[in-house]
């Protein structure tokens, strides 16, 4: 997969191949952010995903802000959707988890908090074209 691409994907069978595809490519100490509307697909995605490192019982952590899941990779798995002020993930150390590089962190919505993320990650946006296609772009910064 080459940084910045774009795939668009017709259905979610090949979003989930997108998801496999990318998912040789994730290490450890990675930090990925997805961007997308409500409802384009992050968690979707983040599930799909975290399916390829036998993990399959993913939720998003809309209330729970972080969930820790253990398979062939450690992934921290955040949804910033509902966090109100920087200062609430100041104080569970998201600095500390950023700085895990035994784990991979995936944050959906962490555009909504861009001066707390580090500065190397890979952002994937997610972008609503029709009811079954999403224009998915990939971005190493």
């Amino acid at each position: 997969m080459q940084f910045p691409s774009q795939i668009l994907s017709r259905s979610e069978s090949e979003t989930e191949k997108i998801a496999k595809e990318f998912s040789l490519f994730v290490n450890e100490g990675m930090v990925i952010v997805l961007i997308g509307e409500l409802g384009t697909g992050k968690t979707f995605f983040t599930k799909k995903l975290l399916h390829y490192f036998n993990i399959n019982t993913a939720n998003s952590p809309t209330f729970a802000i972080v969930n820790e899941y253990n398979g062939l990779k450690k992934i921290y798995h955040f949804d910033f959707y509902r966090i109100n002020k920087p200062e609430e993930l100041i104080d569970i150390g998201i600095e500390d988890y950023f700085s895990d590089s035994d784990a991979v962190c995936i944050i959906e919505w962490g555009n909504l908090f861009p001066e707390l993320l580090p500065k190397v990650r890979v952002e994937i946006e997610i972008k609503f074209i029709s009811e079954n296609e999403r224009l998915i772009e990939f971005r190493k910064l």
